[in-house]
């Protein structure tokens, strides 16, 4: 049972994620300008903005996955647990080669594959990174024009911010303008965030309520704040990338999206440059359709924006990557390029299961896909767009940065962590925290009660893992990859901090009704952190003390429990190829010609956030730098 809670893959609720059609709806020409291999985030972004300043411009999108167009579920926010369905048509699922870092699991990382990619099935969490994330990496790894001062006014542009008040002092730094909305979705705060941003700032007393967590600053640091969501507060739906950059162009006969239409590979002339990409029509989404490969030519470009998973085995599937990756599966090399899929990252995810008080409202009936809750909320959503089905339920958050007294709370492996990385950027939190109103898993045996859980991912993991292809040809061949979760014990002692913070805040909450024992550290009964309460305690009441044999109970049960924030990132670095890197500032693959790559695989160090920002940040900048080159006026 407990498997499959931590394993996140759930029972889809009420309805299948896409569906598969008997053959393609487009008809792709021999010859495009620009191609783009995927067409998630970035790609709808680059390609609805380069469409709508130069309609001239022949592009063609080729998305593994199906359309994403007017689909209830993508539209409607509530049902973004329907696509970890194992059945999913929408997501694919990249499972791990076994670790003892993580007590010998394989790892299952959900990965978008649809129009809009992971911006269509997100969890739709407004969570922007911190300026100094992107100042690394302008500064540290020599990009100039991907700082902050570029980066956050593209982020602004891109948004309408519907939270602004004038009590929020912040406000300056979000846009009012964009085609991206930002709210607090239509159902107002669940009874337990609520409770999170009031007991939090009593039990943590130098952390206090904020208006904002967000900002890109260090005030932005270490406050308790309510979620903003990328969900229309008006019309109550997802604000995905292609709904609102790629479909408002496809009046333009030149813009072709072509869905179910996997890139194998990159083609090249004899100069090494790309002339154009080989696909295959997906088995999955035209199953009885011609798997022959096509091919395509591109004029002008080809880029590649297949995310962190898709991207580095199309490079290598072409001949770009390491020589023993490529030598170990037959291809032939063009460019030596070690980079490639060497340094995967993920915000690695510890939700930790409470009881609560049966009364208290939460997601859990949707998590369950309850027919009474899912008629009236779809009823209510159909009427004008809000309750349960304009929401996720998750209502608020902090970004915690330990004080120089918690520092020894956390303990000496994480010291060396701290002295390289954080102490002299005061706006990198450790970790985002947060009391989830339910508990987001398969709850098949578990009571039919509500839930809060305890959820806390490390903004900056140490560990870093591997993804290379399998096969030389074969796009369905499973890939090698290696998650790398917690092979540093720094990210270990982070966790069990964290999981410490999050217990004295939900242990305190009026809701409160214990902890499911199975999915939580085994201590033993005679402990002082043994999981015998039932009811909330006083405020005032005395911390946990955890004893050594406590803290390797939470350690052994941190790598037994842990899974993915479905962030995954930096497969294709953006560095000096001395140091790595795969692509330059101007994202030009190195050693090879008309070819750039545009997604959040570029990401040359993790950011504090969830990578959905960061995408749009990519995308957008990405557009203007094609543009430019090709003398394209931008505004």
């Amino acid at each position: 049972m407990f498997s499959r809670l931590r394993s996140l893959l759930l029972v889809s609720v009420l309805i299948g994620s896409g569906s598969a059609f008997l053959a393609p709806q487009v008809t792709v020409s021999p010859e495009y300008d620009i191609i783009l291999a995927g067409g998630g985030a970035a790609a709808s972004i680059i390609a609805g903005s380069l469409s709508a300043a130069a309609p001239s411009l022949k592009i063609l999108v080729l998305e593994g996955g199906p359309t994403t167009r007017d689909k209830l579920e993508h539209i409607q926010p509530a049902r973004y647990f329907s696509h970890l369905s194992p059945y999913s048509t929408t997501e694919q699922f990249v499972v791990s080669s076994p670790s003892d870092a993580v007590a010998g699991r394989s790892i299952v990382i959900p990965v978008g594959k649809c129009i809009g990619g992971g911006s269509s099935v997100n969890f739709m969490l407004y969570n922007r990174a911190s300026a100094s994330d992107y100042d690394d990496w302008e500064v540290e790894y020599s990009n100039p024009g991907w700082g902050s001062k570029v980066l956050i006014p593209l982020l602004i542009k891109a948004e309408t911010y519907e939270v602004n008040t004038p009590a929020n002092p912040s406000a300056a730094t979000h846009g009012n303008s964009g085609p991206l909305h930002v709210s607090y979705g239509g159902n107002g705060i669940l009874p337990i965030a609520q409770q999170f941003l009031n007991i939090g700032p009593q039990v943590e007393k130098n952390r206090p309520l904020g208006p904002d967590g967000n900002d890109f600053t260090n005030k932005s640091i270490n406050v308790f704040y309510r979620m903003p969501k990328w969900i229309g507060g008006v019309n109550g739906t997802r604000s995905d990338a292609p709904h609102h950059y790629l479909y408002t162009q496809q009046g333009n006969p030149n813009l072709v999206v072509s869905e179910g239409s996997r890139v194998t590979r990159v083609l090249f002339d004899s100069t090494l440059t790309a002339t154009g990409v080989e696909f295959v029509y997906d088995k999955h989404v035209f199953p009885d359709y011609d798997p022959t490969p096509k091919q395509v030519t591109a004029s002008k470009l080809v880029v590649l924006a297949a995310g962190a998973m898709g991207t580095p085995q199309i490079l290598e599937r072409s001949g770009i990557g390491a020589a023993s990756i490529l030598k170990s599966v037959g291809v032939k090399q063009l460019v030596n390029l070690p980079g490639v899929g060497a340094t995967y990252n993920d915000h690695v995810f510890l939700v930790s299961p409470y009881f609560a008080d049966p009364t208290t409202p939460t997601f859990d009936n949707i998590f369950r896909g309850d027919p009474t809750t899912w008629t009236q909320g779809l009823t209510q959503w159909d009427a004008n767009r809000t309750g349960i089905i304009a929401s996720n339920g998750v209502d608020a958050a902090i970004k915690v940065r330990p004080t120089t007294a918690e520092l020894a709370e956390i303990g000496p492996d994480f010291t060396a962590r701290w002295n390289s990385f954080y102490a002299n950027k005061t706006d990198k939190p450790l970790l985002w925290m947060s009391a989830l109103a339910g508990l987001p898993a398969d709850q098949t045996g578990l009571p039919v009660t509500s839930w809060l859980s305890g959820g806390v991912f490390l903004g900056y993991p140490e560990s870093l893992g591997s993804i290379h292809i399998s096969a030389a040809t074969d796009v369905y061949a499973p890939p090698n990859f290696n998650s790398g979760f917690l092979t540093a014990q720094s990210d270990v002692a982070a966790l069990r901090w964290g999981y410490k913070k999050a217990r004295e805040i939900i242990r305190r909450m009026p809701s409160f009704r214990g902890a499911l024992p199975p999915a939580h550290p085994p201590f033993a009964a005679n402990s002082t952190a043994a999981l015998t309460e039932t009811e909330p305690v006083a405020i005032t009441a005395p911390n946990i003390v955890y004893s050594a044999a406590d803290d390797a109970a939470i350690d052994a049960y941190i790598r037994a429990a842990v899974g993915t924030s479905w962030h995954s990132f930096g497969t294709a670095p953006m560095k000096p190829l001395a140091q790595g890197g795969v692509v330059d500032p101007s994202l030009n693959v190195y050693g090879v010609k008309k070819l750039k790559i545009a997604d959040v695989s570029i990401g040359p160090e993790m950011v504090n956030a969830n990578t959905y920002s960061t995408a749009i940040a990519i995308g957008s900048n990405a557009f203007h730098i094609i543009a430019a080159e090709l003398g394209i006026k931008t505004t």
